[in-house]
């Protein structure tokens, strides 16, 4: 394993964010992203079908955060996962365990089933398999050289939001989107009732960009932290670790 500047190439200054940070999040129809400017407030949102189109607009930005896992193990479980789970318990479901690599290359539900009790001894679960295609998508944009793709998880960004404490609501939930938006705002997140496009977007996936956005500003200012902390690494030595 390499430490995280081996494991992440070049990063800006600490301390320093001179250019726009993005956070990004897979809904219904593609992937949401919430921007935030060089002071870290509210700079815009956009939809996108492709991750590929939505990084192709923003080519200023100096992070991008991605709610998707990014880098797949060639075998075992991921350290990022479980370190992740804990830090969002009780609500343990709200992350899920990603499988190696091999898993995800299979053609279908069953076969992907199949392969993940071979290699693990555990089964996948249909919601898992569900993010297939998202996955492949992230994880080719960021092994095809767009090293500004970091992984984030909003619920263990929201937590650390929170001072440790995860959300007790659902995001879907009145009180819990409540909750969600009051911490953004209390870091100067303001996001507006008009988002344009991305208005239409459901809203607990605007408030996840939004929270991967800011995830994304303290890569940016060296400030994140990430689980496991040095990331594990995958065999092209690209880091597989969560950052919040």
């Amino acid at each position: 394993m390499g430490s995280r500047r081996d494991a992440f190439h070049t990063q800006p200054a600490p301390g320093c964010a001179e250019s726009p940070v993005v956070g990004v999040d897979a809904c219904r129809t593609g992937w949401v992203a919430v921007t935030l400017d060089e002071e870290g407030r509210f700079a815009g949102a956009d939809t996108a079908e492709a991750l590929s189109e939505l990084l192709g607009r923003v080519p200023d930005a100096a992070v991008v955060a991605v709610d998707m896992p990014l880098g797949l193990l060639a075998e075992g479980w991921r350290e990022a996962d479980a370190l992740a789970t804990t830090m969002v318990a009780p609500h343990r479901s709200r992350v899920f365990s990603v499988p190696p690599r091999e898993v995800w290359e299979a053609d279908g539900y069953d076969g992907a089933n199949a392969v993940c009790r071979r290699l693990t001894g555990q089964g996948l679960s249909r919601q898992s398999w569900g993010l297939a295609a998202k996955l492949r998508e992230a994880n080719a944009c960021r092994d095809g050289g767009d090293h500004r793709l970091y992984e984030v998880h909003p619920e263990v960004s929201f937590a650390a939001l929170g001072e440790g404490r995860p959300v007790p609501w659902s995001k879907k939930s009145w009180s819990g989107q409540a909750v969600r938006r009051r911490l953004l705002a209390d870091q100067g997140i303001l996001l507006p009732d008009d988002l344009g496009p991305a208005g239409r977007v459901p809203p607990d996936d605007v408030l996840d960009a939004a929270a991967a956005a800011w995830s994304a500003r303290r890569i940016a200012l060296q400030a994140a932290r990430s689980l496991p902390d040095p990331p594990q690494t995958t065999e092209t030595g690209l880091a597989v670790a969560i950052w919040y």
